[in-house]
């Protein structure tokens, strides 16, 4: 076996809302949206429709958004759960420090930027639908 990618899809209630977030707090850039009705793949956000998928990436890094209702429709047993789950999303970066600096005042902090006992430099945001994102960079290299 060999794994290729893994692209996290987050269960949301609102795909505007969170790609905005995304694109003013990361610079996260829509690779495609698949409006309500599933009549297209869109390569950005129409503001006439309504959508229940996104998938958004900046470098090597992918993101999927799924409205809440869709997502249990391809997946019922994830009606079982809490958006928001017991799971943060953990990244590796460049410059960590030019990017607290900006989204510093843009967005909630969970953790502050510190270096952690195992050596990274670090900080944790909780995004626009209660996920928490962590992102790191080894200043030790």
């Amino acid at each position: 076996m060999k794994l290729n990618k893994l692209t996290p899809n987050f269960a949301v209630q609102d795909i505007r809302k969170t790609v905005s977030y995304y694109q003013d707090i990361l610079g996260l850039k829509v690779l495609m949206a698949v409006p309500e009705d599933k009549s297209s793949i869109d390569s950005e956000l129409d503001e006439n429709k309504t959508y229940i998928y996104a998938l958004m990436g900046l470098d090597n890094v992918e993101l999927m958004f799924q409205r809440s209702d869709s997502i249990i429709e391809d997946i019922p047993p994830l009606k079982e759960f809490e958006q928001g789950a017991s799971v943060s999303f953990y990244m590796e970066v460049e410059d960590i420090d030019s990017l607290y600096q900006a989204i510093r005042s843009k967005t909630d902090f969970v953790v502050d930027l510190k270096t952690a006992w195992y050596g990274m430099q670090e900080f944790y945001i909780r995004d626009c639908n209660g996920y928490i994102l962590g992102f790191a960079e080894n200043k030790s290299e």
